[in-house]
């Protein structure tokens, strides 16, 4: 079960069927998410790419807090049904799911976003490559974050553009962004 934390579709509770291959960001984890990119951005300004987004529980979520434009990217071609399904059903225009590769997507993608949010089976083990293919190709604004989600058990800290890490059991999310000049706030 999926529940939207806050925005216009707050407390609204979203049943995801059984036979799709994911593993849902917790609502612990993903109230903690937003509580830190609450403060950084404005979400009806925000530009948002959701990589592996598998149910869209994160898509929906910044779409109920008035996200203007997501894209909501993964390669199962059933989660990318009920994700669409989902964003009819609950009218949020603003969030247009494909069906893609990731590095494919990542690859051909000209767009800038100022939320990168990725979050791959646990079983990946490309994410430098990842974080490296979203740099070298723009991706990113230069305010923007990339939060990858991954075990706790992994240390992506030494990875270029990482900027810091929040654990929450046996998930954590590591921030990526771009380096700041002395003297910048």
């Amino acid at each position: 079960m999926i529940r939207i934390i806050s925005g216009k579709h707050r407390g609204r509770k979203i049943q995801a069927p059984k036979n799709l291959p994911v593993r849902p960001t917790t609502d612990r984890a993903k109230e903690s998410l937003f509580n830190i990119l609450n403060n950084h951005f404005y979400f009806d300004e925000v530009t948002a790419l959701d990589l592996c987004s598998g149910t869209g529980n994160i898509s929906y979520e910044l779409a109920s807090r008035g996200c203007p434009d997501i894209i909501a990217i993964d390669d199962n071609q059933a989660c990318i049904k009920f994700i669409q399904e989902t964003a009819e059903k609950l009218e949020m225009d603003t969030l247009h799911a494909f069906r893609a590769e990731i590095f494919q997507f990542v690859e051909k993608d000209s767009k800038t976003y100022d939320l990168i949010f990725a979050d791959p089976p646990f079983d990946f083990d490309q994410y430098e490559k990842l974080v490296e293919k979203i740099f070298e190709k723009n991706l990113l604004s230069e305010e923007g974050f990339l939060v990858v989600e991954h075990q706790s058990m992994q240390d992506l800290s030494s990875f270029p553009h990482f900027s810091n890490v929040r654990a929450y059991g046996n998930v954590s999310f590591s921030f990526f962004e771009h380096e700041k000049e002395a003297g910048d706030e």
